[in-house]
C-alpha cells in the first residue's frame, strides 16, 4: 500500500501512536497525531514530532480533524465505541490498528504471538530463535516496541516477532501474519469487549485472514484454542505438555518432542530448558514449534532453550535478604498468570497481590493460595474484594494484611513477616494503572525497594 501524499489521522498518542505517526511520516504521508488527553498529560516527549512538522490535536477532539482524512490509525488503548470513531464510520473512512499499518508495510514475514498469558516470554524467547536463521529479526508490538518501526528496521533482511493483544486485533481486518501461535485462553478484558465470547473472538482475529500455505500454532491442553483448528483455514500444529501427539510438538518422558510428516525430533530435555514451571514448559513448546515452522532446526532450538534465563517482570529473581529470595512477577496482571506464579513454588510463600481491580472471578485463584500462601499483603483499590474471596476461600483473617497504595509499605511488611525457606512473591493478579503507568513501573518500583533493604 502506498502512504505518499495520503491524509494519515492516528488517534492516542502512547508508544503505538508515536511510533505509526514517526513511521507514516517517513513513508511521505501527511499526519496529524490526536489524543483526548491535553498536552500536560501526555507522558512521551513529542518535539521529535513537532520538529518534523507531524501536526498534533491534544485534548477535545473535534469532527474537523477528520477533514480530508484518507485513513485512521488506532493505537489499542483506543476502544472503537468512542463517539468520535462513529463519525469516521460514517465519513467511510478506512480504520486500522497500529500492527496492521506494519503489515502493510512489511516486506519480511511477520511471526505473531498471542494467548492470555505467557506472550511477553514466548515473544522474546521466538525472537532469540529467529535470530539463528535470519541476518535481522525485530520483535515488536504489545511487548512494548511499535511493530510498524520493527518491520521498517528489519526492511527484507529477516523477521519480524510480534506479540499481539486483543486490543490490536480489535481494530484489525486484513492482518494476516505467515506463522500465528496462539498460547491460552482465559478470562481477562473483559470491561474492554464485553465478554468472554467477544474476547475469544477478538484472539481468533490473528489467524482468520490465513491460508493452507501460512501455518497456525495451537496449545492442545487448552479446550478454547484446541478448537481453534476447527475454524482454521491454515496448516495447524499443536502443542501439549500433557499428551503424545501424533503430530506436534510435546513434552514425554521429560523430553521435548516434535513429530511432524512422519519424523520424528528429540530437542532437549524439559529440564534442560533455562526457564522453569510448568508454564514456561508451554511457552517453549509453542516458540519450538513457531521456530520449527519457520525452519530453524530442532539442534539450533535447543541450544537457544538452554540459554534463555527468561524476561524482566516474570517471576523474575531480585534478591535474597537472609535465606529469603524475593521474586518480581509484576506482568501478572491477572489471576491465571498468578496462578501459574504460585504453581512454580511449593508453597511458603509471602504473596504481594492486588491492584487496578478487572473484577474477574477470584476463587480458583484464591483457592491455590489458601494452600501455599503464608501471609497475604493486599495493595490497591482491589484490596477489600481480594480480602473478602480470600476469607471465603480458607485464608485466615489474621493472616492478609493490606499496605493501602504503598507499595514500600507492602515490601515493609513481607520484610517483616517472611522467614527462610518463605519466599516473597509480588504477583497482583490485577493491572496496575491504580498507582502505575503500567506493570513495567510497577515491578521496576518493587525491585527498587527490595534492592534497598539490607
Amino acid at each position: 500500500m502506498n502512504f505518499t501524499d495520503k491524509n494519515i489521522i492516528i488517534l492516542g498518542a502512547g508508544i503505538s501512536g508515536i511510533g505509526a505517526a514517526k513511521t507514516a511520516h517517513k513513508l511521505g504521508a501527511e499526519v496529524t497525531l490526536c489524543d483526548a488527553k491535553p498536552a500536560e498529560q501526555i507522558k512521551y516527549d513529542l518535539s521529535e514530532l513537532r520538529n518534523i512538522n507531524i501536526k498534533l490535536v491534544l485534548g477535545q477532539q473535534k469532527i474537523n480533524i477528520l477533514k480530508n482524512a484518507d485513513m485512521v490509525i488506532l493505537s489499542p488503548a483506543v476502544a472503537l465505541h468512542i463517539p468520535l470513531l462513529d463519525e469516521v464510520r460514517k465519513l467511510g473512512i478506512k480504520i486500522i490498528s497500529e500492527i496492521e499499518f506494519a503489515w502493510y508495510i512489511a516486506s519480511a514475514p511477520i511471526y505473531a504471538v498471542t494467548g492470555t498469558n505467557g506472550k511477553t516470554t514466548t515473544t522474546v524467547l521466538l525472537g532469540l530463535l529467529m535470530k539463528k536463521i535470519y541476518e535481522r529479526v525485530g520483535v515488536g508490538g504489545n511487548i512494548g516496541v511499535p511493530l510498524c518501526e520493527e518491520v521498517q528496521r528489519v526492511a527484507d533482511k529477516g523477521c519480524t516477532v510480534a506479540e499481539i493483544s486483543s486490543y490490536q486485533l480489535e481494530s484489525s481486518h486484513e492482518f494476516c501474519p505467515h506463522i500465528a501461535a496462539v498460547l491460552n485462553i482465559t478470562p481477562d478484558h473483559i470491561a474492554r469487549h464485553g465478554s468472554m465470547e467477544i474476547y475469544q473472538q477478538m484472539k481468533e482475529k490473528i489467524f482468520v485472514n490465513q491460508t493452507k500455505q501460512d501455518f497456525l500454532v495451537l496449545n492442545y491442553d487448552d479446550l478454547r484454542t484446541r478448537n481453534m483448528a476447527e475454524r482454521a483455514k491454515s496448516t495447524v500444529m499443536f502443542f501439549s505438555r500433557a499428551i503424545s501427539l501424533e503430530e506436534g510438538v510435546f513434552a514425554l518422558d521429560s523430553k521435548l518432542m516434535i513429530k511432524w510428516r512422519g519424523r520424528e525430533y528429540l530437542v532437549c530435555g524439559v529440564d534442560e530448558i533455562g526457564i522453569k514451571g510448568g508454564h514456561n514448559v508451554e511457552n517453549a513448546l509453542a516458540a519450538t514449534a513457531t521456530a520449527f515452522l519457520a525452519g530453524v532446526s530442532p539442534a539450533q532450538i535447543a541450544d537457544v532453550l538452554r540459554n534463555f534465563s527468561g524476561v524482566e517482570h516474570r517471576i523474575e529473581a531480585v534478591k535474597e535478604i537472609a535465606g529469603v529470595k524475593y521474586f518480581n512477577d509484576s506482568k501478572a496482571t491477572n489471576t491465571d498468570a498468578a496462578i501459574k506464579a504460585l504453581e512454580t513454588f511449593d508453597g511458603h510463600v509471602v504473596l504481594i497481590a492486588g491492584g487496578h481491580d478487572k473484577k474477574t472471578d477470584l476463587t480458583e485463584f484464591m483457592r491455590l493460595a489458601s494452600q501455599r500462601v503464608d501471609k497475604l499483603i493486599l495493595l490497591g483499590e482491589a484490596a477489600a474484594r481480594f480480602r473478602e474471596a480470600a476469607i471465603l476461600n480458607g485464608i485466615r483473617e489474621n493472616n492478609i494484611v493490606e499496605a493501602g497504595y504503598s507499595m514500600k509499605k507492602a515490601v515493609s511488611l513481607a520484610r517483616q513477616y517472611a522467614v527462610a525457606p518463605q519466599v516473597v512473591l509480588l504477583s497482583p493478579a490485577c493491572s496496575s494503572f491504580d498507582m502505575y503507568d503500567g506493570y513495567e513501573e510497577r515491578g521496576r518500583d518493587f525491585k527498587k525497594i527490595v534492592n534497598e533493604l539490607e
